[in-house]
């Protein structure tokens, strides 16, 4: 069996998707002929935790551990909450207490990459004996955190190896890296160093074709669009709920506010009797204040359920409870590309997708070419408040059903075969 080093910052019991992605190759890379060993933080500081990703972990998978020094934790002693809030990566655009803005230019113009950048010079110490003890000729490194990649590059100058890079996020175009208060010295260097790790890589992979088309106007090394998905081992059989259910499972932060959807739906329930009896709206995961409110403008306060951060397993089972899944990107160009990893699970979960989101949004052609829902702009108000009334007349006649087309390619599985010929 062929050997590969996987270099990740986030791992079980630390929630969120980013942890899905490696955990699900960890788990299939064995069924393609190779032997994935992971190499993680022995002490690291994780915003969000779920425990339920723990027994998910193969018990035979080789896991190396090396202490890390998390800023974070310093930062907490000033500010616990607006530390843990900005190691999210959630950053408030309104009221921004003095307390915080001096955090984002520390984090922004000190910790370049990010704050995790401590971590390179030791893992690289470390590392390079694992690499001669276990005859591990191929590296991964994955991010974010992007510091990881730093670690792929000085082992590829160190060790005769050849090294693949994972993006599950762009690098210095992602949405939060304007809201970091940087230097033009400190904006240089991000580009120094996104430069210097996509050239020197012997091959990338990224989650979307937007990244790719991006990347490539910086690198000419192969590029390869390898997108998350979902596992057919999790999914299960959960009855719908009763009531006409709008559910958003994730973060919906101040960017991420379709405010076009409240108004939609805040209209339906003052001019439908039918709606306005049946109609709930369900959030899961953090919710910014911002959202809340215009929630609650649009008259939509007494139909909406905040359930706070749930684990997958809750996730899963919500997902295919629903009615109706809500999937929100933030409107800007700068968000073509993201592709959230719960659309896979919303596709699997074959209820129907209401997606928000900016112009020419990959997510939208997914769901267009899957015939998993529909996608929509930030002022397609009529369009939106049409596919909604249809949707409500088929839930009324126990008819609201969606035949999603060719997910497979999409499954856990079969995306790990592929990454396996890159490896």
């Amino acid at each position: 069996m062929k050997k590969v080093l996987i270099i990740t910052y986030y791992w079980p019991p630390a929630g969120g998707p980013g942890v899905q992605r490696w955990l699900k190759f960890v788990k299939y890379l064995p069924h393609f002929g190779i032997t994935p060993i992971v190499y993680i933080p022995e002490n690291p500081n994780y915003p969000i935790l779920d425990n339920s990703f723990v027994k998910e972990v193969p018990k035979d998978v080789v896991i190396y551990k090396h202490p890390i020094r998390e800023p974070y934790k310093l930062a907490g002693l000033f500010s616990k909450k607006d530390a843990k809030r900005i190691s999210s990566g959630i950053i408030t655009t309104k009221n921004q207490s003095i307390i915080e803005k001096a955090m984002l230019w520390v984090r922004g113009n000190f910790f370049i990459p990010d704050a995790r950048k401590n971590w390179v010079g030791p893992s690289v110490k470390f590392l390079d004996a694992i690499i001669d003890k276990e005859r591990i000729d191929t590296v991964v490194t994955t991010g974010p955190p992007h510091s990881i990649h730093l670690i792929g590059n000085r082992l590829k100058e160190l060790k005769d190896i050849r090294w693949l890079t994972d993006f599950r996020d762009p690098w210095t175009s992602i949405g939060y890296h304007k809201k970091l208060k940087l230097t033009r010295k400190s904006q240089l260097e991000h580009k120094r160093l996104e430069h210097q790790v996509l050239n020197n890589a012997d091959g990338i992979i990224v989650t979307s074709y937007t990244t790719k088309k991006e990347f490539e106007t910086i690198t000419d090394k192969p590029i390869s669009v390898i997108t998350n998905g979902f596992d057919s081992d999790d999914q299960g059989h959960a009855p719908l709920t009763k009531d006409f259910t709008i559910s958003h499972i994730g973060s919906l932060l101040s960017g991420r506010n379709p405010l076009v959807l409240w108004k939609v739906l805040g209209e339906l329930v003052n001019e439908n009797e039918g709606f306005k009896t049946s109609f709930k709206l369900r959030l899961a995961g953090v919710i910014s204040e911002d959202v809340l409110q215009t929630i609650k403008d649009s008259g939509l306060e007494n139909h909406t359920e905040i359930l706070g951060y749930i684990s997958h397993e809750e996730a899963i089972t919500l997902q295919q409870q629903s009615q109706v899944l809500l999937l929100v990107e933030i409107d800007s160009k700068e968000t073509r590309g993201i592709l959230p990893g719960k659309l896979y699970e919303y596709m699997a979960a074959e209820r129907p997708i209401l997606a928000i989101g900016p112009e020419k949004w990959d997510a939208a052609q997914i769901i267009a070419d899957t015939h998993s829902g529909f996608s929509f702009g930030y002022s397609d108000e009529n369009e939106l408040k049409d596919v909604i009334l249809k949707w409500f007349s088929a839930y009324k006649n126990e008819g609201l059903v969606m035949k999603s087309v060719g997910l497979e390619k999409f499954s856990r599985r079969e995306l790990t075969k592929e990454l396996a010929k890159h490896i």
